[in-house]
């Protein structure tokens, strides 16, 4: 038996046992994400995209989890987008595919705009238990909206997640992922967003929980469209985040700024990989991407990659990383100054972290996260 079949053979049970699709179209959905499954099996550090991450945690469980089914209607109106977008090549959007179970559609409807952000919670999977949570979001021409995606949960299970968002032309969207699983869970997750012509899209991803965490956060955009993709991992212990990002310049005249942060202590690891790709066609591309990292011990370990495809001549794109760790000088101006050492390093650290929460639009939501920071970096009073 080969290594893929091995992997793959003991989710065809699970495949073959859930419940029929309740239409056609969805079992043919099915049918083609597991038979692409099956071709290329769990990904390992052999794979150039996966080089940093070994998901062996995960399938050595596999046998162990059980799908958390939550059967539902699919809306008609997803059937033209629902897995256009995100693609079977990634093998975990394929696995995620042939288990379509329960898919959340929110549609914005042309020129609406919302005042209230749509909440999509996912949260409470069995201890031992897959999940599978499907995300769609179609969002009309001309219209604004707020959406804030959490994933939480206790215990120990496997969250596969795909987030497939339309962006009308002339749209605006502000979108936030907040991850914060269970230290023993595994959450693999999968943005895809198509940026309609001159619309604007940014997203925030906030990760601070799971055992191991894989983000995968792929835009494309049009003409005149504007991107912003922003990022803040904070892990400690044995954690492991991945954030891999892609920001496609499919058309001309189109922006994309790109900020991601990571705080590592413990023994944690850390990876980015941001991709920008600018096709021969879109000239006028104008993109920046940086990725900064605040290293905590001596044993902590990061691992960055920022990536420029660039095809066009008429194009201004930068990309850079730093890791470092705290400022001694500073660290010495504050306790100088009456405030203790551990405060001094929290304050340090919660001022490297405050970029990206400054961001944060939706005040109940920046409340919450000052909050969560707070403790995390008073967990350890002198």
């Amino acid at each position: 038996m080969t290594a893929v079949a091995e992997q793959t053979g003991q989710w065809l049970e699970l495949f073959t046992n859930q419940p029929p699709a309740a239409e056609p179209w969805i079992q043919v959905l099915r049918d083609q994400a597991f038979a692409r499954f099956s071709e290329l099996g769990f990904p390992t550090t052999h794979d150039e995209e996966w080089r940093f991450t070994n998901v062996k945690p995960v399938t050595a469980l596999s046998r162990a989890f059980w799908p958390a089914h939550k059967p539902a209607p699919i809306p008609e109106q997803a059937k033209p987008h629902l897995a256009k977008h995100a693609s079977l090549d990634h093998p975990f959007v394929a696995l995620n595919t042939a288990f379509l179970n329960d898919v959340r559609v929110v549609t914005v409807p042309r020129g609406a705009t919302l005042e209230t952000p749509i909440e999509i919670s996912y949260e409470g999977a069995p201890e031992g238990s897959v999940t599978h949570p499907r995300t769609l979001i179609l969002v009309g021409a001309n219209a604004q909206c707020t959406i804030v995606e959490t994933y939480k949960g206790a215990g120990t299970y496997f969250t596969n997640a795909v987030t497939e968002i339309v962006v009308g032309d002339s749209a605006v969207v502000d979108h936030y992922k907040v991850q914060q699983e269970s230290p023993t869970a595994f959450h693999i997750a999968t943005l895809q967003v198509a940026i309609g012509r001159s619309a604007a899209f940014s997203s925030h991803s906030i990760s601070l929980g799971g055992a191991l965490t894989r983000n995968d956060a792929n835009a494309i955009l049009s003409e005149g469209s504007d991107a912003n993709l922003n990022g803040l991992y904070i892990v400690n212990g044995t954690q492991h985040v991945d954030n891999h990002t892609s920001i496609d310049h499919a058309k001309p005249h189109a922006t994309s700024h790109e900020l991601y942060k990571g705080i590592l202590d413990g023994r944690a690891h850390g990876v980015f990989n941001g991709k920008i790709i600018v096709r021969a066609d879109a000239q006028k591309t104008d993109s920046k991407q940086t990725n900064k990292n605040l290293v905590l011990s001596d044993d902590a370990v990061i691992d960055t990659k920022p990536e420029l495809q660039i095809w066009a001549d008429d194009v201004r794109c930068t990309h850079g990383a730093t890791i470092g760790q705290l400022d001694s000088e500073m660290l010495f101006y504050l306790q100088s100054r009456g405030i203790g050492k551990t405060d001094a390093r929290n304050l340090l650290i919660y001022a490297f972290a405050q970029d990206i929460v400054d961001r944060v639009k939706v005040q109940s939501l920046r409340d919450s996260l000052e909050r969560t920071l707070f403790e995390k970096f008073h967990e350890h009073p002198e």
